[in-house]
């Protein structure tokens, strides 16, 4: 079928006005996507001109995208803003009673919620204003806003509940866990003799007086080792673990952070910036493999065989967020599972996926991976990441006792 010639467009038209209004429920959605963007926009399509759909959204992406993260939400406000009969539905919706809906809901779509919010704000705003009558309610069994917040999904949430999430990690309070290493440290309560230190004390009086010193075991705080998936599957909570993860590099020394796709990227100095923003855009112009396809088997290879001497020291934890949904064979994937949990003192796997009560171990990256972990927990709101920084000095609970999803576990459950 032959490809369609491009329309051309005229800036007397509708076009420009559209992606006027477009570019205004991009920014509403949490994208940076300024009046210098949105002229460029429209001078893109004036010399473009319109084919097909997919050349109408290639034309706009590169220049109203400017970070990897910002992908899904500019696929659904494209999918709702420029599909009609989507968008009239939804605008019909908003006026006329419907019978309620019986049928199963379908997965929420990624950024779905923001951008609906975006789309449909002025709506709200020009309603008349309705006196609501004041009622008093028991509210001993009702849950605050704040407590919504911290149950709901970081996939449904829309800008506004983002940014607040954004700022209640930022205030996650790490527990206070100690290592004792093999290094001493001068303490006058010690139950050990310090010879070195009598020795250099007996040097200042030229060995007339000898007094007894003492030292104790030191204890660290121990490195924390951060393995974020970052591939397509993972791309609507990407940014928020982005956020986790700096948060962490803001409140701990020796916090390693590594996001990995189809390679392995360390992000450890680009999170240093104390500036979360600029943290993460360095972020973004270091990684090459956003939203791609998962390789977990030879990343954690790379891992193992590059990193692992250098940062696994001295009782290291290592959270690794990932869905397990390998996209190559399983067959190394279990022996380099099994490597990494003997170099730590602790592996922990984090996994979105359990927000689903359904949720079994059948897939064979998960089965390959939950024999070498010992914590299995969910990651995708902020009461689960609240629950992993107040156990990160705690012994693991049965709740997160991998063991639990396996079938061996299934039947001594049973």
């Amino acid at each position: 079928m032959p490809h369609p010639e491009p329309k051309e467009a005229t800036p007397d038209g509708r076009i420009a006005d559209n992606i006027v209004y477009f570019g205004r429920t991009l920014r509403k959605a949490g994208m940076r996507v300024g009046p210098a963007s949105v002229k460029d926009a429209i001078e893109a399509v004036l010399a473009a001109g319109i084919g097909s759909r997919d050349d109408f959204y290639w034309t706009l992406h590169p220049v109203l995208v400017s970070r990897h993260e910002d992908h899904p939400t500019f696929d659904e406000t494209f999918r709702l803003f420029w599909k009609s009969h989507e968008l009239i539905e939804k605008m019909l919706a908003m006026f006329l009673p419907v019978a309620p809906n019986v049928r199963e809901k379908q997965k929420p779509r990624a950024a779905e919620n923001r951008v609906s919010k975006a789309m449909f704000e002025g709506h709200q705003k020009n309603q008349p204003a309705q006196e609501i009558p004041e009622i008093e309610v028991d509210a001993r069994f009702t849950f605050s806003g704040n407590e919504v917040l911290r149950g709901k999904d970081f996939a449904q949430m829309n800008a506004a509940e983002m940014t607040d999430a954004k700022k209640a990690i930022a205030e996650l309070r790490l527990p206070f866990d100690m290592v004792r290493t093999r290094r001493f440290k001068s303490n006058a309560h010690g139950r050990r003799i310090d010879p070195r230190a009598m020795m250099r004390s007996a040097a200042r009086t030229g060995g007339e007086l000898i007094l007894p010193k003492f030292r104790s075991p030191r204890e660290v705080h121990p490195p924390l080792v951060v393995l974020a998936d970052i591939s397509g599957s993972m791309s609507q909570y990407t940014r928020i673990f982005l956020h986790f993860l700096h948060a962490l590099t803001e409140k701990r020394r020796r916090v390693h952070a590594f996001v990995f796709g189809t390679r392995l990227t360390n992000l450890t100095r680009q999170m240093r910036h104390r500036d979360p923003d600029a943290a993460l855009a360095d972020c973004s112009a270091a990684v090459k493999d956003w939203s791609g396809g998962t390789r977990i088997g030879d990343t954690l290879a790379e891992f193992n065989r590059l990193w692992s001497r250098r940062v696994l020291g001295q009782g290291a934890v290592v959270l690794l967020i990932t869905d397990g949904l390998e996209r190559d064979d399983v067959a190394g994937l279990s022996e380099e599972m099994e490597r990494l949990h003997k170099s730590c003192r602790r592996l922990i796997w984090l996994n979105p996926l359990l927000r689903f009560d359904g949720f079994e171990a059948r897939a064979r990256g998960v089965k390959a991976m939950l024999p070498h972990v010992d914590e299995f927990r969910s990651v995708h709101n902020l009461d689960a990441l609240a629950d992993l920084c107040a156990s990160l000095d705690k012994h693991s609970a049965r709740s997160v006792d991998p063991r639990r999803w396996t079938e061996g576990g299934a039947r001594s459950a049973a």
